[in-house]
């Protein structure tokens, strides 16, 4: 390609319009151009213009057709459409900001969480976000934590409130709180009352593994490290269903972001008794992708969570200490 060539390319893609884009991305999302006119209530036809214009303008293929089955991203247009989100959603930014100068501080902020972090810090977090910026709505999406490194890496996502388990480098991290592993179990256990314990005290007794990814990994080092093989009897993603359980005598679970409560949603009662010694902890942080800055609503809700854990609101359970 000559340099002309590519130059007029370079004008064409820098030319695309928004509305392109939108349903470019819209495509992408439905995997399917006739299911993304249908969302955006556009002509399938319009879909198809905007998608074949692109291409041809910028020289690349951004999906595979695939008669009756839809489309697919190809590599070059997955990194198109995670771009173009980015860019949706600044130039959205932008527009409220525009319609709103003057009024107060406002916008929409697309936060992940992990499902233990979420239950256990937005409640408090987002209510008294609420209060100091009302202008500011809040999108949440709960998930694991290769989720949320997906969303981040694909825009889907803005900022999330996780863990620091096989984090990539195009992502930034801050460290907001060490988090201690406490064995989870009946409130009338014999070591219930126990100020701390090892994994071995519990010899053969039954465990239920949070299972999601990195997490199980972390949780079987730990057993590891004491040189104890656990007895796996169950296996759930809910921190709460095993909590449920385990007050129901099913065995016993490990746990770090402790709730402020040994009741459990049945009514259960637990208890709830740190690890004997220096266990590795989890750390609990903000993750943003490093490709973008930070727009003015989402360095607000990033301020607000660093002086939420900065100024002790995280209850002290939350730290690593046992209810009593």
């Amino acid at each position: 390609m000559s340099r002309r060539h590519g130059r007029v390319r370079e004008a064409a893609a820098m030319h695309t319009s928004l509305r392109s884009l939108s349903y470019i991305v819209a495509a992408a999302d439905a995997a399917s151009v006739s299911e993304a006119a249908r969302r955006l209530n556009v002509s399938q036809p319009s879909i198809s213009a905007a998608i074949a214009h692109f291409e041809e303008a910028c020289g690349v293929q951004l999906f595979i057709r695939r008669p009756a089955r839809g489309v697919s991203l190809t590599p070059t247009g997955e990194r198109v459409v995670r771009e173009a989100r980015m860019l949706l959603t600044h130039a959205e930014d932008f527009s409220q900001m525009v319609r709103e100068l003057g009024e107060g501080l406002s916008g929409e902020v697309v936060i992940g969480a992990f499902p233990t972090l979420a239950i256990r810090y937005l409640p408090h977090l987002l209510d008294t976000l609420a209060q100091i910026h009302p202008r500011i709505s809040i999108i949440m999406h709960e998930g694991d934590q290769d989720e949320i490194l997906s969303g981040l890496a694909e825009g889907r996502i803005e900022v999330a409130l996780s863990y620091t388990f096989a984090i990539p480098a195009d992502v930034a991290v801050e460290r907001l709180q060490r988090l201690h592993p406490h064995a989870v179990l009946t409130a009338d256990h014999p070591l219930a009352a126990a100020a701390e314990i090892d994994l071995a005290d519990l010899g053969d007794a039954p465990f239920m593994l949070l299972d999601l990814p990195h997490s199980r990994d972390y949780f079987l080092r730990l057993f590891a490290a004491e040189g104890v093989q656990p007895q796996i009897v169950h296996r759930s993603r809910s921190p709460e269903l095993l909590r449920g359980l385990v007050a129901r005598g099913r065995g016993y679970t490990l746990h770090n972001a402790l709730p402020d409560t040994p009741f459990t949603y049945d009514g259960g009662r637990v208890a709830m008794v740190p690890l004997k010694g220096e266990r590795e902890p989890t750390e609990v942080a903000l993750l943003t992708s490093r490709r973008t800055r930070p727009r003015p609503a989402v360095a607000a809700f990033l301020d607000h969570v660093r002086h939420y854990f900065e100024a002790g609101a995280a209850p002290p359970m939350a730290l690593g200490r046992s209810p009593r």
